[in-house]
């Protein structure tokens, strides 16, 4: 057994909310209390760590990440940059040392920040004509490529735009390097594929910065590969990082074939919810609305399902014991999932089946009249809070006043809904203590907008905020009985800080940073 005592330590259990010491056996949490009391359960042959006043937490979940592409987005160009111009030196220099044909990718770009605007295929043609470019927005959203690219994706004048998908044309209708939604499809089909080890060597590299970061679980957002990775490394005993993998929607039929349900899994590795997609994103103006964009009265964005066909794939879902996830940023996208929910939940009370946990992923943005309906139909509104500081001049400039309902987590939270945060990594940074000071000041790192934050009466005390990556997110997989605090009968998951949180001035929270993180009552971090 582990004993760990003379620490600060926040258990986020009711019962208990501060202790001294905790008592770990075989990966789990066995008593928490004082040192007295830990202390007189030691045995002959038991580990004893005195961690001087140190202050502990449960471990976090990032309850919305990317896996396979935040680990990738580590070996691609970083294009998250303040110009245009810097992005394309950064491309450039990457394009020297790249060998004949090779792919040059990269991600990050946002056009929002560029006074530049968009760039084009002619832009990166610039750099090289012989290596395909392709580089991937912020967003995720929409993608850029250079006349190599999209030659190789026999992406010409004539291709029609693809079902729920746009490709940027000139004046004269020639492609003009950016592909939106599904468009992006096109270019991303012709890139070669990593190998399974590769991707699993990749996952490997990003579990470790994870858990530099506090995260000790993860709800997963990627496909196939990605879930054939995680199995392979938890068969070798090398998955150090707990993971509830989603099933993308075109998948339904075969996990369904297949009898598979969410939850089916064990405490590592497990089935979460099938993850459909209702609109696109705020950046590249494809979230959904209802009354046009601020700065484009002609565009209310692309409604990719509407309430009907996601209550009729929602309805063979749950008949099969599959939660939902569904994507849904603008305003009318949230609106049709909610129609939606409503009709699938009448659905599991007329069939007698159980209250599943569904999810809405963002709810960006949401009508005043909807503010109260996830709560009331049970729906989880898993948020990343680092959205809001980093889309505030975009929101406040595309959506204007309808702003002061978007990351709404204080309204979400009033209303009674369970917050479940997470970052979109590779989208934003997956460091937790990034969003948990984005949730409770609502500023930029450099204080910005003002004093008081963006929309202030929507911020979140730091119990509440840590809540979210911790019990919020355990409930959400189902496993909040094992997962979320540090309580007898709870997973020995926690980080340790080097100072106490509750503690220091709000714009220090984002400085912060574990010095230890433990899994399973296994130290997989320390610096």
């Amino acid at each position: 057994m582990l004993a760990i005592t003379n620490a600060n330590i926040y258990t986020f259990d009711a019962a208990q909310p501060c202790v001294e010491a905790l008592l770990i056996d075989r990966g789990n949490v066995i008593l928490a209390g004082s040192n007295d009391l830990i202390t007189s359960e030691i045995k002959a042959g038991d580990t004893r760590q005195d961690l001087d006043g140190l202050t502990i937490i449960p471990g976090l979940t990032d309850a919305h990440i990317h896996l396979e592409l935040y680990a990738f987005s580590l070996q691609k160009v970083d294009c998250e940059t303040d110009t245009k111009e810097e992005c394309l030196r950064r491309v450039k220099d990457r394009s020297l040392r790249a060998s004949q044909g090779e792919w040059i990718l990269g991600h990050g770009w946002n056009q929002n920040n560029w006074h530049a605007g968009f760039g084009t295929n002619a832009d990166l043609d610039a750099i090289t004509t012989t290596n395909p470019i392709y580089l991937t927005a912020k967003s995720l959203h929409a993608g850029w490529a250079n006349s190599q690219a999209l030659r190789l994706a026999n992406i010409t004048p004539n291709t029609p735009n693809p079902p729920g998908g746009q490709i940027g044309r000139d004046a004269k209708g020639n492609p003009n390097g950016i592909v939106f939604e599904s468009a992006m499809e096109l270019v991303a089909r012709v890139i070669p594929e990593p190998s399974i080890e590769q991707t699993v060597q990749a996952i490997q590299a990003a579990q470790v910065i994870l858990w530099q970061a506090g995260i000790t679980a993860v709800h997963d957002f990627d496909r196939r590969r990605c879930f054939q990775a995680l199995q392979i490394l938890h068969n070798r005993g090398e998955l150090g990082i707990r993971v509830l993998k989603s099933i993308p929607l075109e998948d339904l039929p075969h996990v369904i074939a297949l009898g598979i349900r969410s939850g089916f899994g064990d405490d590592f590795l497990r089935i979460g919810s099938l993850k459909a997609f209702a609109d696109g994103a705020l950046g590249p103006h494809t979230a959904a609305m209802l009354q046009p964009y601020a700065d484009d009265p002609r565009n209310r964005g692309m409604l990719l399902l509407d309430r009907e066909e996601l209550a009729e794939q929602g309805r063979q879902a749950v008949e099969n014991g599959i939660s939902l996830a569904v994507h849904a940023i603008g305003d009318l996208a949230n609106h049709e999932v909610l129609d939606a929910f409503e009709q699938i939940r009448l659905f599991e009370r007329q069939q007698g089946l159980p209250e599943l946990r569904h999810r809405i992923e963002h709810v960006q943005l949401i009508h005043p009249q909807d503010v109260n309906r996830l709560a009331r139909l049970k729906i989880i509104a898993s948020m990343q809070p680092i959205h809001a500081t980093s889309d505030m001049l975009m929101a406040d400039r595309f959506w204007g006043g309808r702003s002061r309902l978007a990351y709404a987590w204080r309204s979400q939270l009033d209303h009674g809904a369970i917050l479940a945060f997470g970052s979109d990594a590779p989208v934003e940074s997956p460091n937790p203590f990034w969003g948990l000071h984005a949730a409770v000041t609502r500023q930029r790192p450099d204080g910005t907008p003002s004093a008081d934050g963006w929309y202030p009466a929507q911020r979140l005390s730091l119990t509440e905020a840590i809540q979210a990556y911790t019990r919020g997110a355990a409930h959400t997989a189902g496993m909040e009985s094992r997962l979320g605090r540090l309580a007898p009968g709870y997973l020995a998951d926690l980080i340790v800080l080097p100072s106490d949180p509750f503690k220091v001035a709000p714009n220090q929270i984002r400085d912060l940073r574990p010095v230890s993180t433990m899994v399973s009552g296994n130290w997989v971090f320390q610096s």
